[in-house]
């Protein structure tokens, strides 16, 4: 089969198009022909070698949609979906013609959604769950700020709030592409510059329910100070800044909650549960899929990442 593999860290140069044998399908597991594969910034991150986790020589790609061929009987011919923490770093990923993966992460890709359109879910929208529902455990009416609107997780946190029946205040240095579904959902939205803490709280009257960072780092300090009393902050990431600094009296005064959320500690059978969830609310209209901004062959994956590396506005998606 041909597959995108790395057998050292570097930059999108050191991934090779090379032809491995096909996996073999053995009890339990089952052989997925792969359609689409999304290429995320985490990708990127692991071929750089950021994550130590991560074993050679490896196919990488955490994303997944296609086709299952060979398991249990019951499955195949089923078009399913997926993603997980360990495939493309401790197992061969999805940026392939074929992926191995435990019968029990199999889970039906929504109806409603095209094969590209479904592998560009998986992850933006596992972490923003995560974070929403698992972990904060989002109530109907309250208002979220979401830091980072414009990209892939902040996207999925509006869609799942808004469904929620809540507030949605969109914070990001530029506005989300017209064209994203979070463009249409977004409340209010605000640059993000020194005086956005101060805007939050007066449109909030004080601070919001929920404050879900998906920068942190460099704006942990102030996602802090736009939760109201009791509120919730969720950081996933530590952009510009490893180590951070906040007043210890005023946070524990606030009685502030704070979260941590890494979708990567999930392999493919535990996020296959949230992937379950999220199928018939995207049949039922309640997300839309995210905005693609590119697509590639998966003899162009090189330039997929140097898209994503860059800063692609959307979804890059590699097809297989």
């Amino acid at each position: 089969m041909k597959a995108i593999q790395f057998k050292s860290f570097g930059p999108p140069d050191v991934l090779e198009l090379v032809e491995l044998p096909k996996p073999t399908c053995v009890e339990g597991s089952a052989i997925v022909q792969v359609r689409s594969a999304a290429v995320n910034p985490s990708d990127v991150k692991n071929v750089a070698g950021s994550f130590a986790k991560t074993t050679l020589p490896r196919i990488p790609g955490r994303d997944f949609s296609g086709v299952v061929v060979e398991g249990p009987s019951s499955w195949l011919g089923v078009d399913v979906w997926g993603t997980g923490g360990d495939i493309g770093f401790t197992r061969d990923g999805s940026q392939a013609e074929f992926l191995s993966i435990p019968a029990a992460a199999l889970t039906r890709k929504p109806n409603s959604l095209s094969h590209e359109q479904a592998s560009a879910v998986g992850v933006n929208f596992v972490v923003a769950w995560l974070g929403t529902m698992n972990y904060a455990k989002l109530l109907e009416g309250e208002t979220v700020v979401v830091i980072g609107v414009g990209g892939g997780v902040g996207g999925a946190v509006v869609q799942i709030a808004k469904a929620c029946g809540c507030r949605v205040i969109g914070v990001d240095r530029e506005p989300p592409p017209a064209a994203s579904p979070a463009a249409r959902l977004i409340d209010e939205w605000l640059s993000s510059d020194e005086t956005m803490v101060e805007r939050v709280r007066e449109l909030t009257q004080g601070g919001s329910e929920l404050v879900y960072d998906t920068v942190g780092g460099i704006v942990f300090e102030q996602a802090l100070r736009m939760a109201k009393h009791r509120g919730r902050v969720i950081e996933i990431s530590a952009v510009g800044k490893r180590r951070v600094e906040f007043d210890l009296i005023d946070f524990y005064h606030n009685e502030t909650q704070l979260f941590g959320v890494d979708s990567a500690k999930l392999g493919v059978v535990e996020s296959a549960r949230i992937m379950e969830s999220l199928e018939p609310r995207f049949d039922k209209g309640l997300y839309q899929p995210p905005l693609i901004a590119e697509r590639f062959p998966l003899e162009a994956a090189k330039q997929a990442y140097r898209a994503v590396d860059s800063g692609a506005q959307g979804r890059v998606v590699v097809n297989i």
